[in-house]
């Protein structure tokens, strides 16, 4: 059995952190870098900020459309990208969202986790609203492969709220995709773990009591990672990490993309490193 990714991400944090910087290459970014809108542009600005991240952080995000915008050959940047971070020590996590059914999901997992998988990757995000249930085949390969998912759970953007706030029985839709990630973490993670190898993805800027997330903030026991979108540009800061998310906040993978990217290459760097600091002093605050 292969290590697990809720243990690669453990020891990642370690030595690193708990800062993902997402690589997110569309158009208006390019212009700021003052690249082409074209597989040129994006190699050069993908490449840039895996070479900036690399030794700085424990994961990256690439954002899997800004990539597939530009057909085929976008795709061959992002394996070549992918193969690239796989030669360090760094963690990637797919930005997908895939989520299907049968046979399908069964050809979005060989394609980013199988055997074969021509994107090499660590962890993928994928979408549990075909019913989490259909997610189950996925989560057991995954685990046999040392590979991560993280499902989406609770986003920032206003049209999700009317179903992961949307009740059935007791809970929301939200928290119910949460306490199904936390018992199959409780299931499967090492021993000693810190963090299992399904993560939720919850926005950053969100009440989380009004999503029936409240537990997220007080309970010391759980072992979900959270992917949390949202950090720099879209308003919460690093420095209120442990005000935001609590008793959980040593299990956030805080995510940031403009806030480091858009200063253009020059300062790439010194950005990352800052957001590294803000962010180590809002979890000592905890």
């Amino acid at each position: 059995m292969p290590t697990s990714f809720g243990s690669r991400l453990q020891k990642g944090f370690e030595k690193y952190g708990q800062l993902c910087v997402g690589i997110d290459p569309h158009a208006s970014l390019l212009a700021e870098w003052a690249l082409d809108d074209s597989v040129e542009g994006l190699r050069s600005f993908a490449f840039t900020v895996l070479d900036a991240a690399v030794g700085r952080v424990a994961v990256i995000k690439p954002q899997v459309s800004f990539f597939e915008r530009h057909g085929s050959k976008g795709f061959e940047v992002l394996e070549q990208l992918a193969q690239r971070a796989a030669e360090s020590d760094i963690q990637v996590i797919m930005d997908a969202k895939r989520g299907d059914i049968g046979s399908t999901m069964d050809g979005y997992f060989d394609a980013w986790l199988g055997k074969t998988a021509p994107f090499l990757c660590d962890a993928l995000t994928l979408s549990p609203y075909l019913g989490f249930d259909s997610l189950q085949t996925v989560m057991s390969e995954s685990l046999e492969r040392g590979k991560g998912l993280f499902v989406l759970a609770a986003t920032s953007n206003p049209e999700g709220k009317q179903i992961q706030r949307a009740r059935s029985g007791e809970n929301t839709v939200a928290a119910q995709i949460y306490s199904s990630l936390e018992a199959a973490n409780k299931i499967s993670a090492d021993a000693h773990a810190t963090v299992g190898s399904f993560g939720a993805v919850v926005g950053a800027t969100l009440n989380l009591s009004a999503f029936g997330l409240g537990s997220i903030q007080s309970d010391t026991n759980q072992l979900t990672a959270i992917l949390a979108p949202g950090f720099g540009a879209q308003g919460a800061e690093l420095s209120d990490v442990a005000d935001l998310f609590g008793a959980s906040s040593n299990r956030v993978l805080a995510s940031v993309s403009r806030s480091v990217l858009a200063g253009g290459s020059g300062q790439l760097a010194a950005a990352i490193d800052s957001a590294k600091a803000e962010l180590a002093a809002g979890l000592k605050h905890d």
